[in-house]
């Protein structure tokens, strides 16, 4: 990646080299992977993560560490007050699991809704703040005749989860009063991300599991793909906008599987079909499990909506014509490095 774009925006590309970078929710997944890119960009980088975060992906040694509690507004602003700005933050804090709406609203929204809310209190609002969203926000859209879901799709979100992504969505549009930048992903997979690896497991132990007999086709993003784009987005200067990102095409379950157990080198694998009411069943079931547990469980009520969605076409002309956005993994060329750290261990 360069630092350098063109700009098909009408604005000029700027250098984010020597730029400040503040990465919130650094800790997760797709943290480590902003944080190492901000570095490779030449950019001085701060992870913002909790008491409890581990920092097993955040071992670069220019990395500086701001820890916030979210919980506590009075000593998020102390922490801010007395952190140098920010020129840019990307905010990539959010729950994927939770057992009740309330938890997704609290994390999704409210802690989004503090931080903002903090930054303004403390003169710390930055040139521009990329918020990652999800494409879940905007709902199940066409599932006749599988048209894209683009910009312009009007959300209908019909998971907690993506409710919750929504009403996030809308404070930065109408309430924050600070630039923004939204960027709503389709299923992001790669290197140490779990419940991707869930399903290259299961095919590596020759089952593959789907849900419903109707057609269904899926979209992916490699990390590092979704992560390039976010700071292209920023060199491009583009505000106020949302954006999908995606690999420009889609597939079937079947091309999932084939280019999964290709990669594994797994010869034979029993495609397994399940009934929607009895996937219904079965998170209807682990939820409860989950909620007796105290602790979110994998498949819930929740997860059984987003399976049970056909339609994850994604048009993402917007994204190509603001700043240039272009994917370099195909699914195949993803898998294949998720595959290689999944055999290594590293996940």
């Amino acid at each position: 990646m360069t630092d350098n774009i063109p700009a098909d925006n009408g604005k000029p590309a700027t250098t984010l080299a020597g730029k400040r970078l503040l990465v919130v929710g650094a800790g997760g997944f797709i943290g480590g992977f902003i944080c190492r890119e901000g570095i490779a960009r030449g950019m001085h980088v701060t992870a913002a993560v909790r008491e409890s975060t581990s920092r097993r992906y955040l071992t670069d040694p220019s990395l500086e560490f701001l820890q916030l509690d979210y919980d506590d507004p009075a000593s998020m602003e102390e922490a801010i007050a007395a952190a140098s700005p920010w020129d840019y933050i990307i905010y990539n804090l959010g729950a994927t699991k939770a057992a009740t709406f309330p938890e997704f609203n609290l994390v999704n929204y409210e802690y989004l809704r503090r931080f903002v809310e903090t930054l303004k209190k403390t003169g710390k609002v930055p040139s521009r703040l990329l918020f990652m969203s999800s494409l879940s926000a905007l709902g199940p859209g066409d599932e006749k005749n599988y048209t894209p879901l683009d910009e312009n799709t009007i959300p209908n979100p019909n998971t907690r989860y993506g409710l919750s992504k929504v009403k996030a969505e809308q404070y930065l549009e109408y309430q924050s009063g600070i630039p923004y930048i939204i960027f709503r992903p389709t299923g992001v997979y790669g290197p140490h991300e779990k419940d991707y690896l869930m399903m290259v497991k299961s095919i590596d132990s020759h089952f593959d599991f789907g849900v419903g007999f109707k057609p269904q086709m899926l979209t992916f993003i490699y990390v590092d793909d979704l992560v390039g784009a976010m700071f292209d987005a920023l060199a491009a200067g583009v505000t106020g906008k949302k954006y999908i990102i995606s690999e420009e095409r889609s597939y079937t379950q079947k091309e999932f599987r084939k280019i999964v157990a290709q990669e594994l080198g797994t010869k034979w694998v029993i495609p397994i079909r399940l009934p929607i009411w009895l996937t219904w069943v079965a998170s209807y079931v682990a939820e409860k499990i989950g909620h007796f547990r105290a602790k979110p469980s994998t498949l819930n009520r929740d997860k059984f909506k987003i399976m049970r969605q056909r339609n994850w076409n994604a048009d993402i002309s917007a994204a190509r014509r603001d700043f240039g956005f272009k994917t370099r993994y195909s699914l195949r060329d993803g898998i294949r490095e998720t595959v290689r750290a999944y055999r290594g261990g590293s996940n």
